[in-house]
């Protein structure tokens, strides 16, 4: 099979659009750090929450609702961190990658960074779509409990 290549003319990066990728790269980079620590906060709040629940007598807990509360609020906590940090860590192989394409003038590298931001393009616009469809469940099933309860 073959593939073929789109040539736009043949496309080069100016000073200008190279200065502007400079910059987003930077942004980019701060905001895929501060993604990370935020990940890691998220994990620490969860652990934490963790730890505090199981010091807890279970007889203090309110029944059977305040145990599956304590057991898996931590692991909700856990797991949206570890859905956050791949859009991190994609931003972040963006930045590092056009960082260095930018520098080093190669077009490999200015590819492998352009996927990595259309892979965390479309990280987020899946996790977009699975909440938004959550969200619709949610509210025609509230609907629904409070249409039975008249």
């Amino acid at each position: 099979m073959e593939t073929t290549q789109t040539n736009l003319f043949e496309l080069q990066i100016d000073d200008q659009s190279s200065g502007y990728l400079k910059e987003t790269a930077r942004w980019a980079k701060f905001l895929s750090i501060l993604g990370f620590i935020v990940c890691g906060l998220i994990v620490l709040i969860g652990l934490g929450m963790m730890f505090a629940f199981s010091s807890i007598n279970t007889a203090e807990l309110a029944g059977a609702m305040g145990s599956m509360f304590s057991a898996g609020l931590p692991i909700i906590y856990i797991a949206l961190s570890a859905l956050y940090f791949f859009p991190c860590l994609y931003l972040y192989r963006f930045a590092t990658g056009m960082q260095a394409a930018l520098q080093a003038g190669e077009p490999v590298k200015l590819q492998t960074s352009f996927r990595n931001l259309k892979s965390c393009f479309r990280f987020i616009g899946i996790l977009t779509i699975i909440l938004l469809a959550i969200y619709l469940l949610a509210i025609v099933g509230v609907a629904i409990i409070g249409l039975a309860s008249f």
